[in-house]
């Protein structure tokens, strides 16, 4: 039987419709028609019949296997295309129309920062990503979506493999490309005993890695893995989050910077280690609110040893459980809001019953923002700007940007 997609879904699936109900396929886009198998409402291996104009060689040898990208298959103008009307269509859901003014889409071999797993094998260890839909580790040699200096760890990390981890278990290596090189958190590994520790940091000196922590308990710390936000060297705890691109940070920060404008008094919500609040503090004083100390403590002394930035202070403080109130927003010209997958639903509501007139929103999730949105629109708020930052190229993870304005 020959299916036709009519679009992709949310995890970048061809959607069709057969005698039974929905069909999702692999690989596919819209369009195209398809031939294959269907096992539990799902074509895996489809025979791709009639392809899309936009269809195109994959870049990568190891893409049919490796689930860490989903849309090689597309050309970048469908793939950006579909990410702005994955947003686009978030808002419509809630009676929102505004149109996604640009799509900053982060350039191959980018990403700084990546998970990669590690298995033990009957010949030594097996690191890669997993597999589509599946616990397999496939192994990614000239991944085109990493920095060379993450791929260049792989070594170290099947010694570190076959060293700590347990014969059915699995090892979640957290990569970041620091300025001072790589550093890794492992996590899932044996517990540490004195002879662990020791091959643990002596692998970490002989591959040269900044910094190595295994289940939370720092091994080797041989360098300050220093990030750089705006003026300011930040050291973030091990595994912090951080943005996945240096461009699609810059891209994000510009955003924001040109959003905020003149607001000599800026509050920054789920601020993190400073990705906004210390590039901000160029020209504004900036109050910054995190619920994790650690990442606060960070910020705290990279602005601490910078130079020429305004007064930035900080709050410990857990936005869903407790958010900042009207009062306590009334205090700042702008509000920069970055939160996580779920949105900020209890911030937002105070935001909205607030006297704030400008907020500059990130958001990592289009379904959520759109709910978060339409309370503010509903409070006088209008969008005004709304742009996608494409930082995890060829998935189906979609970031934005946008500002909001109340007269």
């Amino acid at each position: 039987m020959t299916l036709t997609i009519e679009r992709l879904s949310l995890h970048a699936d061809g959607v069709a419709h057969g005698p039974e109900g929905t069909v999702h396929v692999a690989m596919a886009l819209p369009g195209e028609a398809v031939e294959g198998e269907i096992i539990d409402g799902r074509i895996a291996a489809p025979k791709i019949v009639t392809p899309s104009p936009d269809r195109v060689k994959p870049p990568c040898p190891h893409y049919r296997a490796c689930g860490g990208c989903l849309l090689q298959h597309g050309s970048d103008d469908f793939v950006a295309r579909w990410k702005a009307e994955v947003v686009t269509n978030a808002l419509a859901q809630r009676g929102i129309t505004t149109p996604v003014s640009r799509v900053e889409t982060s350039p191959e071999r980018a990403r700084r920062r990546a998970t990669l797993s590690g298995r033990r094998t009957k010949k030594g260890a097996l690191v890669g990503f997993h597999a589509r839909a599946s616990d397999t580790v496939v192994e990614v040699p000239d991944c085109r979506i990493l920095r060379p200096e993450l791929l260049a760890t792989v070594p170290a990390l099947e010694e570190a493999t076959a060293l700590g981890a347990s014969r059915k278990g699995e090892i979640a290596f957290a990569l970041t490309l620091s300025e001072a090189g790589v550093e890794v958190a492992a996590k899932g590994g044996k517990d540490t005993d004195p002879a662990l520790f020791e091959a643990l940091s002596d692998l970490a000196r002989r591959h040269d890695l900044a910094r190595l922590s295994w289940n939370g308990e720092m091994i080797a710390a041989r360098r300050p893995a220093t990030q750089a936000f705006g003026a300011a060297r930040v050291t973030p705890p091990p595994g912090a989050f951080l943005q996945a691109t240096a461009e699609g940070e810059a891209a994000l920060v510009s955003f924001v910077r040109a959003a905020v404008g003149e607001a000599a008094r800026v509050v920054d919500l789920f601020a993190g280690c400073g990705t906004f609040a210390l590039p901000l503090a160029a020209k504004a004083e900036v109050h910054a609110v995190e619920g994790e100390a650690a990442m606060l403590a960070a910020l705290d002394q990279g602005w601490r040893n910078a130079q020429g930035l305004k007064r930035v202070t900080h709050e410990t403080r857990d936005l869903f459980r407790r958010p900042l109130l009207p009062d306590e927003i009334d205090r700042f010209d702008a509000v920069v809001i970055d939160p996580p997958r779920a949105g900020a639903e209890a911030q937002i509501a105070e935001i909205a019953a607030s006297k704030a007139r400008l907020v500059a929103h990130v958001s990592c999730n289009p379904v959520s923002f759109a709910r978060d949105a339409k309370v503010l629109i509903d409070a006088g708020f209008t969008l005004e700007e709304l742009i996608v930052v494409d930082q995890f190229r060829w998935s189906a993870h979609v970031e934005l940007a946008a500002r909001f304005t109340r007269r």
